[in-house]
């Protein structure tokens, strides 16, 4: 796997626009089944393509091994590549982009596997395995490189039948084959369980630097309050004494400063710009632009348009 390669620019080619999974990817039409229980979902997908792209913000943690083909995955600066039996952690709350293709002598055959874990799950399993912390962890990891050995290859391998028929399989049974991934996860590295139950996030990283890392994203009050390292009635407190506004408002109105740049700025059209920040409805993007800047979207780069045309004008004729 190629891991932890710094790169200086996003993935050359536009990214789409940012879905939140697992619940988005559950009915995806490109899946080829999927395990439901409460606190985790393992989704398949095998599909023939030469290169996809897109971008997600993980609701829960996940755990994406891949069987075959190619699956780039980006936080940030850094870029990690997963090819056949490879499997990496990816810490819920983050934003990744990502780039996906089959392998060329197969008919660009792409087959991988997502495990998405909540934090009650990797609790119930430290309690489950009896297991004692001896390492102090303070440390969020957003992504992880996860050793695959034979044990973990033999259980994908497993998964197998209960993909014929998931509403026949019982929901203990699930239950015990999740645990036994965590347990071959566990054994192969027993930090790395420990550091997937620290808070994503710490009082040492500011309000402002979540809020900005995260405004156009499809976040809840909650996620927010989350990646600070703060519960849902103190990152309110906190945020109304440092902004005087509330978080709600702040994100609307970051927004549509955003917009309104992108509108003066690219030839993106409207619907584009209105995902592109944050909107997820077109009509109240139009709405809430207009109460803010008198006219809609449209109108408003019209209107800049007509004005610096004319001041070009002026400026050739005299």
């Amino acid at each position: 796997m190629e891991a932890q390669e710094k790169v200086g620019t996003p993935m050359s080619k536009s990214v789409g626009r940012l879905i939140r999974v697992p619940e988005q990817l559950i009915n995806a039409p490109d899946q080829n089944g999927n395990l439901k229980l409460n606190g985790m979902s393992v989704i398949t997908f095998c599909l023939h393509t030469q290169g996809r792209i897109g971008s997600y913000f993980l609701k829960e943690h996940l755990l994406l091994y891949v069987k075959s083909g190619s699956y780039t995955v980006r936080f940030r600066d850094q870029k990690y590549t997963l090819r056949s039996n490879e499997m990496v952690f990816l810490h819920k709350s983050i934003v990744i982009e990502y780039e996906k293709s089959g392998e060329q002598g197969s008919e660009y055959l792409l087959d991988y596997m997502m495990f998405f874990l909540n934090e009650k799950t990797l609790e119930d399993f430290v309690k489950f395995a009896e297991l004692k912390p001896i390492y102090p962890v303070s440390d969020m990891i957003p992504v992880s490189i996860i050793p695959v050995n034979n044990l973990i290859t033999a259980y994908i391998e497993s998964l197998k039948p209960y993909f014929d028929k998931p509403e026949h399989i019982n929901d203990g049974l699930v239950r015990v084959k999740l645990m036994e991934l965590l347990f071959h996860i566990s054994d192969s590295n027993e930090r790395f369980l420990y550091q997937l139950l620290q808070p994503s996030n710490n009082d040492s990283n500011g309000i402002g630097k979540i809020m900005e890392e995260n405004f156009t994203n499809p976040v809840s009050l909650h996620d927010l309050a989350y990646l600070s390292g703060r519960s849902l009635s103190t990152f309110k407190r906190d945020f109304q004494a440092t902004y005087d506004t509330s978080p709600l408002k702040w994100i609307r109105n970051r927004r549509l400063d955003k917009a309104e740049n992108l509108l003066l700025e690219t030839k993106l059209s409207v619907t584009d710009i209105c995902y592109s920040v944050g909107f997820e409805n077109i009509a109240h993007f139009s709405k809430v632009f207009k109460l803010r800047f008198g006219k809609s979207p449209s109108e408003y780069r019209q209107q800049s348009r007509l004005r610096d045309d004319r001041v070009k004008n002026r400026v050739s004729t005299s």
